[in-house]
């Protein structure tokens, strides 16, 4: 059985100052607008932000990477994740619906809420609260108020922006943009002039060799790859008639280039001999000029916000996805003060350990978005071509090989490949060089393990739609 798609009603459109009516229902087309070059901005700014530049941080204090060596894994993690959000993106338009409604097709009606709810708890609480915590410790020094302060005037903002939705945060991304495009850019510059990128000793205590190669290459891709489950959320309003390929291109280049040049940045602040894991953002701050340094603490807070309202607009678009029955006129804004709380709650409770967990996060992250992405990938593959709005919808509509596809992939590279403080898993604990490469090893298990186990179950439906 196939179900007709609900729709919005053409109200909404391009009203920025309006509350996003509605959850997760597939955009008409008199409500579509915009043009596909405004997703680099859309995608550049939120990546503008503290976070970005302690990725890069992390590769050489505690991967052990030199700045050349860092600069690599930064380049092909951030790669690989941003050609998984091309991808993504590029059905945007196309559909018209958000990137957890198309999961539908891969994990079915129920099974998709195992990944809503992954992403769910991943964007709107632990990225709502790192970021805000970043954004309340920039506002702190600035001002000089305590931390919890800057945490609720942090937490206000972005969460006041995700609750009226779409447009409110895509215009905040695009006027943002040229604000921490040139403070970023500034504070870069001055960076350089102070880095010694050609000194290895920084990078002596850390992993080194391979593993910590492949650490760098597996957080830089699990921060520009916890981006995708969100990809088509902020397409979905473009004309069906846009570009994919150029949907897909803006989206991904705004990703890549934000994220590569603040991670190298991080990565260059470190051989200063300044950068500090227990004070990263006074030390990155450390070797600019006072107003520049002022401007930088600005810079960090706007970000954090900027980051933030995606991530819980697109947290709460996933828990909508879920299926539970709420108001349908303002299911999504209610879900978004729900996130905001948590994320608060979460935030304030990380406030006097900020740092600790960052690596962690970053991996796991990757260790659930990996297999997830080979199921996507998979079904993509295989319903090429096929019509598949009928089944976004239908509550009836089952793919449990696509679940137990992604489990596999998810515990398979988990109980084999993970190097995580608390665990490690039983090949990489007999090859310790190989750092951790569980998601690499998620996503080809999941991907195999779909074109295996639904090839048959696509190709019936194929026959029946056409």
């Amino acid at each position: 059985m196939t179900v007709a798609e609900p729709t919005t009603d053409g109200t909404y459109r391009d009203r920025i100052v309006a509350v996003e009516p509605g959850g997760n229902e597939h955009i008409a087309e008199a409500d579509r607008h915009g043009k596909p070059h405004q997703l680099f901005w859309t995608w550049t700014s939120p990546n503008l932000e503290f976070a970005t530049i302690f990725v890069g941080m992390l590769s050489v204090l505690a991967f052990g990477m030199t700045f050349w060596q860092a600069v690599a894994g930064i380049v092909v993690g951030t790669g690989l994740g941003a050609i998984a959000h091309y991808f993504l993106s590029a059905r945007g338009p196309l559909h018209g619906v958000p990137q957890m409604v198309l999961g539908r097709l891969p994990f079915g009606f129920k099974g998709n809420a195992v990944p809503a709810v992954l992403m769910s708890i991943t964007a709107g609480v632990g990225w709502f609260a790192t970021n805000s915590v970043s954004g309340a410790f920039a506002l702190s020094t600035l001002f000089g108020f305590g931390p919890l302060i800057g945490l609720v005037i942090i937490v206000l903002l972005q969460t006041a922006l995700a609750f009226f939705g779409h447009n409110l945060v895509q215009a905040f991304e695009r006027f943002s943009f040229p604000v921490l495009a040139v403070i970023f850019l500034a504070a870069s510059v001055m960076i350089f002039v102070h880095a010694d990128i050609g000194n290895a000793s920084v990078a002596a205590e850390g992993v080194g060799g391979l593993g910590g190669f492949l650490l760098t290459v597996g957080t830089s891709f699990g921060y520009a790859a916890g981006w995708t489950p969100y990809a088509a959320d902020f397409t979905r309003y473009l004309p069906s008639s846009a570009s994919p390929a150029r949907t897909g291109f803006y989206a991904a280049a705004g990703l890549f280039t934000a994220c590569v040049l603040l991670e190298v940045v991080g990565a260059a602040a470190v051989t200063t001999g300044e950068a500090s894991l227990a004070d990263p953002t006074g030390s990155f701050t450390a070797e600019l000029a006072s107003p520049l340094a002022k401007a930088t603490l600005l810079a960090i807070a706007v970000g954090a916000i900027a980051a933030n309202a995606i991530n819980v607009y697109s947290g709460a678009m996933a828990f909508v996805t879920i299926g539970i029955r709420l108001p349908p006129h303002v299911a999504r804004a209610l879900v978004t003060v729900f996130f905001g709380v948590a994320g608060f709650i979460v935030a304030y409770l990380a406030l006097p350990d900020a740092a600790h967990s960052y690596e962690a996060f970053l991996l796991i992250i990757a260790y659930w978005v990996g297999p997830w992405l080979g199921v996507v990938f998979a079904d993509q593959y295989l319903r090429r071509g096929q019509a598949v709005a009928g089944f976004l919808y239908d509550r009836s509509y089952t793919n449990w090989n696509g679940l137990l596809s992604f489990a596999i992939g998810l515990i398979g590279s988990v109980v084999l490949f993970a190097n995580q403080e608390l665990f490690v898993g039983v090949i990489a604990k007999a090859v310790p060089q190989l750092g951790d490469i569980t998601f690499f090893i998620g996503f080809v298990l999941a991907g195999g393990a779909y074109l295996l186990l639904c090839r048959s179950k696509i190709a019936a439906e194929r026959t029946v739609t056409s």
